[in-house]
């Protein structure tokens, strides 16, 4: 054990300088990631939100629509948080409106 000796010996003779990079260098690279991170991240999501925000506070009776699970329907109630779809001439089908994806243009379901 006494190998250990003259490294300790040796490490207390020589002063060590520690090289480190400024101090504003590692800011430099925080910034950059949390721009980055905005936008990348944060604001094409925010505009998603946003857009679909709009899109079902923008619904009507008699609009035709897709849902996430990709029914095809016409609404022909709607409430604050459901919507009741006509699938079919019998068939309707009640869904929560975030579950409503997109509108189509008027026409699409006769065309189908």
């Amino acid at each position: 054990m006494s190998f250990f000796i003259f490294n300790v010996m040796a490490d207390s003779a020589v002063p060590t300088v520690v090289s480190y990079m400024g101090g504003g260098f590692e800011w430099i690279f925080l910034v950059g990631f949390l721009i980055i991170f905005y936008l990348i991240i944060w604001r094409p999501q925010a505009k998603r939100v946003k857009e679909q925000k709009k899109l079902l506070g923008s619904l009507q009776k008699g609009d035709e629509v897709v849902t996430t699970s990709g029914i095809v329907g016409k609404i022909i109630k709607i409430s604050d948080d459901f919507v009741v779809l006509e699938v079919s001439k019998t068939i309707e089908m009640k869904f929560q409106k975030s579950a409503i994806a997109t509108t189509l243009i008027k026409g699409t379901l006769e065309a189908i």
